[in-house]
């Protein structure tokens, strides 16, 4: 690589100059977060993936198990937080702009070594493609742009970590449809289409993502927004004193920060990545409109993201946490009860309120970040933060994957194999909720120096 291309990719290279818009960094963040927010659209490939061999006339001896194929989708999720933790600190360094094309070479690759592993149905290489190369790639796409965020909106840090995230939660809005049209476009009476639909989607979203890696800017460093002046400190609106990376996480506060996510994260994570099947056992619907689904969830996730972390700067992050906790208890409580009345409607309009805040949890947790422990390091602490994610990545789907193929087994109606898990998810709800309410400020101990802050 050339030296002048590696100083494009520097941090110093993405300086803003004089004039530049801030509201030009926003589609920016979308631009990439929509493309890596493709994994909460995966569900759709779940199905076809246990029919690989044979096609429509499926050989279940030989083909993947559903719960093998979940694997992929947590396994993704698990590399996104330990590589958001690992690399945390050479992301602030490095800036957005080189994060993002790494992200995007690491995505990419992730599909196309999984259409080899699909086409050569070697599920080992799909887990090292999907799961641990593009999981990188969602790690490192993932936090690239909060801290750059809200820099840019510190008159309104929740807003801007909103827009930061909610392209990720919209990212099956265009993910899911895309992944079913790609596969009945591609399919045959032997192959239902995935691997010809993964590398169709690599070269999509590789565009789409540079180009969200040639528009992003950082501000300078004595830049603030026209008219603006910072809180006074001690206030409420006033970011705390900062505290290090290294430092945050020996912290109460970080760990009860991790119990709220993983928590609010589990509950909702393994609704997301069976949605499509879900839908189909529990009304009966076709695989496209289970598709529907997914992406119809997908906007409520990302709407969330952006109306539930605005709606933070108003009532502090703490107590929109407990409006998370709370409400999304009972209406966990609620879903088999939809399921029972035979209502699709009142399915639908209780999962998309519960995907609504599991979104707004995800977007809100950087900005409870920036309150309690400063804007100096927000996104590497963000970053070593959302290890909470790599564990829900695995409690959630498993609950869902493995309970309700159980079940199935056992003789259960599918329509009924998901509640038992549903009602298990409240208890994870109320576990986050006492987390939130321990949440007090950091000690001024952990406080850097104010030269330093």
């Amino acid at each position: 690589m050339s030296v002048p291309l590696l100083h494009c990719l520097s941090r110093e290279a993405t300086v803003a100059g004089p004039g530049f818009s801030r509201w030009l960094v926003p589609p920016a963040a979308i631009a990439v977060h929509m493309c890596i927010g493709e994994v909460y659209g995966f569900s759709v490939f779940n199905e076809p993936m246990t029919r690989l061999i044979g096609g429509s006339a499926h050989d279940p001896a030989r083909d993947w198990t559903i719960p093998e194929v979940g694997w992929i989708y947590s396994i993704a999720l698990v590399l996104l937080g330990l590589s958001a933790a690992v690399f945390g600190k050479w992301v602030e360094r490095s800036g957005p702009r080189k994060t993002m094309v790494a992200s995007a070479v690491c995505f990419c690759s992730g599909l196309v070594l999984s259409a080899i592993g699909v086409r050569m149905h070697w599920l080992w290489l799909v887990y090292l493609g999907y799961g641990v190369v593009g999981g990188i790639g969602l790690g490192l796409g993932y936090i690239a742009p909060v801290s750059t965020l809200m820099k840019w909106f510190p008159d309104r840090p929740g807003m801007a970590t909103g827009m930061a995230i909610m392209g990720f939660g919209g990212g099956a809005l265009i993910g899911a449809p895309l992944g079913v049209s790609l596969m009945a476009h591609f399919k045959s009476a032997t192959d239902p289409g995935v691997a010809p639909a993964f590398l169709t989607m690599a070269g999509l979203y590789a565009a789409w993502m540079l180009f969200g890696a040639w528009l992003v800017r950082v501000p300078a460093a004595d830049w603030k927004p026209e008219g603006w002046q910072p809180a006074a400190a001690g206030s409420k609106a006033a970011p705390a004193r900062s505290v290090s990376v290294d430092q945050a996480w020996k912290t109460p506060q970080f760990w009860l920060l991790w119990i709220v996510l993983c928590m609010n994260v589990s509950a909702g994570i393994g609704v997301l990545g069976q949605a499509s099947l879900m839908c189909q056992d529990m009304f009966g619907v076709s695989a496209a409109v289970g598709g529907g689904f997914a992406g119809l969830l997908s906007i409520f996730n990302m709407g969330g993201r952006f109306l539930w972390s605005s709606v933070s700067d108003l009532t502090g992050r703490r107590t929109v946490y407990a409006i998370y906790f709370l409400l999304g208890a009972l209406l966990y409580a609620l879903v088999p009860w939809t399921q029972k009345i035979g209502s699709r409607t009142l399915f639908v309009a209780v999962t998309a309120l519960i995907i609504s805040m599991y979104g707004g949890g995800f977007a809100t947790i950087p900005a409870y970040l920036r309150d309690l422990f400063g804007t100096h390091q927000v996104g590497a602490i963000h970053g070593r933060l959302i290890t909470a994610w790599s564990l829900a990545a695995v409690v959630g789907p498993g609950l869902i994957n493995y309970i309700s193929t159980a079940k199935k087994k056992a003789g259960v109606p599918a329509a009924e194999a998901y509640n038992g898990t549903l009602y298990l998810m409240c208890g994870l709800l109320l576990v986050g909720l006492v987390a939130n309410l321990l949440v007090r400020p950091v000690h001024p101990r952990h406080h850097l120096p104010t030269t330093a802050s």
